[in-house]
């Protein structure tokens, strides 16, 4: 018998963040801060588990309020036109009793494409006032010309100013959703 609940990302202890090389030679970090997500979680077999995310484009922070502006502008996100920037996990596999493969459709600016995130489950407990708590950590990588995200500058040394590679990783914690009453 498969029993799927339901699990809420808890936003104070959870983050999504990536990194793009800069310049060639350093790596700009940012995050973005809203976002929801659906989480179908089978305690048993967390291959049978669906996820769904999506994320406010607008939401994006490299703590640089130009260069975020700059990033929601036509020439990355553009958010006026594509607000949110989405995945929907279509399978996970496992690897080991607490790593994991979850493949799924990564959309960005209404470009969809798969992505294979590497998935560890750090643990599971009840916090101090008796709710149900999992963390994960899954980390990924793609390169945004892929996603339409072309715009970049030659350097007069050499190289460009943004790198093609983006790295993301997410810091998971899930809270078990309260069961409803019967009706």
């Amino acid at each position: 018998m498969t029993t799927t609940n339901n699990w809420n990302i808890d936003g104070t202890h959870s983050s999504i963040g990536f990194t793009v090389r800069h310049m060639v030679f350093s790596k700009v970090r940012g995050r973005f801060g809203s976002y929801t997500a659906t989480l179908e979680l089978d305690e048993a077999d967390l291959t049978r588990s669906k996820i769904e995310v999506a994320i406010d484009a607008a939401s994006i922070d490299t703590g640089t309020e130009q260069r975020d502006g700059h990033l929601r502008s036509a020439d990355f996100f553009d958010v006026e036109k594509y607000p949110h920037l989405r995945f929907r996990s279509t399978r996970i596999e496992k690897d080991d009793e607490t790593s994991y493969r979850m493949i799924g459709e990564l959309t960005i600016r209404d470009v969809t494409r798969e992505v294979t995130l590497d998935v560890e489950a750090t643990g599971k407990g009840k916090d101090p006032w008796g709710n149900e708590r999992l963390g994960f950590v899954a980390k990924t990588s793609f390169n945004r010309k892929d996603y339409g995200l072309n715009w970049n500058q030659l350097l007069e040394a050499g190289g460009v100013l943004v790198g093609e590679k983006v790295e993301i990783e997410l810091e998971i914690q899930a809270v078990k959703a309260a069961a409803t009453a019967a009706a």
